[in-house]
């Protein structure tokens, strides 16, 4: 099981929230507050398949990732 985590969001913060809201069920305040205090967790407990996929979605939009 991985956790991807949101180390920054970077320049592009507002395509950083969106791609955190469609990897998860988090309302726009919600995703635009973990966005807001990275390096947070956007994942827990996934598959390292989900984590590699999520990593991948979140670098395109310009956040820094990592996964534990």
């Amino acid at each position: 099981e991985f956790d991807v985590i949101l180390s920054s969001a970077g320049d592009k913060k507002i395509q950083v929230i969106k791609e955190v809201r469609s990897l998860t069920s988090l309302g726009l305040k919600e995703a635009k507050d973990l966005v807001d205090n990275a390096p947070k967790p956007v994942l827990e407990k996934a598959t390292k398949e989900d984590a590699e996929k999520a990593k991948a979605a979140l670098e395109a939009a310009g956040g820094t990732v990592e996964i534990k």
